[in-house]
């Protein structure tokens, strides 16, 4: 079981909580997920893994109400390029009908695994 929670000395976003208290036993760890078909458009990447954290996470029996953190790591970010990082992820939310927002952590890098690839999306989630 996964409990997300704000702490009400923090300021309180939309798009993730800052903490995730688990009760499960079994930790299950994700690599990075990319858009392996990759378009130059971030927010069509973005939502393209989380899918691929979704599938992952399926072949674990787990889903992504079970995350317990997510890192994002997207190549030369700026702020500019929040709204298509988000719009990508609310798409691949509303997809798969996610609803849990479990802590994540944004990290700007200079470059991926390959040029075509804009962002990755790593995970963690705890089940029973």
């Amino acid at each position: 079981m996964i409990t997300l929670i704000n702490s009400n000395e923090l300021p309180k976003l939309d798009v993730y909580h800052h903490v995730a208290v688990a009760s499960g036993s079994k930790t299950v760890y994700l690599a990075g997920q990319v858009a392996w078909d990759a378009v130059p458009d971030l927010a069509i990447q973005t939502e393209q893994a989380y899918v691929n954290v979704h599938t992952a996470l399926k072949a674990t029996g787990a889903t992504l109400e079970d995350l317990v953190r997510v890192r994002i790591y997207v190549v030369d970010w700026s702020q500019d390029k929040m709204p298509e990082l988000l719009k990508g992820i609310e798409n691949a939310r509303t997809k798969l009908g996610a609803t849990a927002k479990p802590p994540a952590t944004l990290i700007g890098v200079q470059s991926l695994d390959v040029p075509e690839h804009l962002v990755e999306i790593e995970a963690t989630a705890v089940i029973d």
